[in-house]
């Protein structure tokens, strides 16, 4: 989908981090962005960045969660931009989660807003996209830790077990999604970006809904850094929204931030080969 100045898009999660850089990206290209959020001040302050340098937003919040918000959402999104051109779900959590040592509890939680998030709210916006022989396209935000499996030493040493399945089931979600609308003229990219500087394990820890325990004391709390400056090898989100805009205008399956990575998937690709060929020795 080349075109995307005037068109509209709806940014998922687009209140910070990699929703807000994605959000920056689109409205860089000219397109109307909805910037959605749980956190409703942020989705506001990222509207009024995007004002700032000249673009076209509007703000509201969701609850990824709850069917009714989302599809309020929806209404709110055909009411502000009439068409719905490109639809962005960044919705996700992250905390040290062991897939031998978490609760069912903690599972649920995960499923909720990675897997059935991501599910309800394409399943909301579906019909806005197909609304219009325009072109559209859908974003759903995975992880490098959808292609890999790495353990805690290679991840800053959290274990992101329970993440990582979760993540692999947004690629494969992604995937069939792409099978199904193709044909329909919409895309589906999965985004799975490597090391970006965020607050996602903040987040996470204030806005854990009750059923799932209520919020967490946040495990950044007290760690910061001088203006300006953010972690060792951390990309800027800044610089995420244009790798996002030109995976679309490409209509890509996969999108990345990393190109450094490769070598990990490549070796993790490799082991399945050699499984193949281990598996057909007689």
């Amino acid at each position: 989908m080349d075109k995307l100045d005037g068109r509209g898009a709806v940014v998922v999660g687009g209140g910070s981090g990699i929703g807000r850089g994605i959000a920056l990206g689109l409205a860089g290209e000219g397109m109307r962005v909805l910037v959605a959020d749980i956190d409703a001040e942020n989705a506001g302050a990222v509207r009024d960045e995007i004002a700032r340098s000249g673009g076209d937003a509007r703000a509201a919040r969701v609850d990824a969660t709850d069917s009714d918000s989302v599809a309020k959402l929806a209404t709110a999104a055909a009411d502000d931009l009439d068409r719905v051109h490109v639809f962005v779900n960044t919705v996700g959590v992250l905390t040290d989660a062991a897939v031998t040592t978490s609760s069912e509890q903690v599972w649920a939680w995960f499923v909720e807003f990675h897997l059935m998030a991501a599910v309800r709210m394409v399943e909301a916006f579906l019909p806005l996209l197909r609304a219009h022989d325009d072109g559209a396209h859908i974003v759903l935000t995975s992880s490098m830790a959808g292609m890999v499996a790495l353990p805690a030493e290679q991840t800053g040493g959290m274990n992101t077990g329970v993440y990582t399945v979760l993540k692999h089931a947004v690629v494969g979600y992604g995937d069939m999604l792409r099978h199904d609308l193709t044909p329909e003229g919409i895309g589906v990219s999965v985004l799975c970006p490597g090391a970006v500087a965020t607050s996602l394990v903040s987040t996470t820890a204030r806005h854990r809904p009750e059923r799932f325990g209520g919020p967490m004391s946040d495990p950044m709390a007290g760690r910061t850094l001088p203006p300006g400056m953010m972690p060792p090898g951390m990309m800027p989100i800044e610089a995420l929204g244009p790798i996002v805009v030109r995976g679309i205008r490409a209509n890509r399956p996969y999108i990345f931030t990393h190109p450094e990575m490769q070598d990990v998937v490549r070796a993790r690709q490799q082991q399945v080969l050699d499984d193949f060929e281990f598996s057909a020795e007689t």
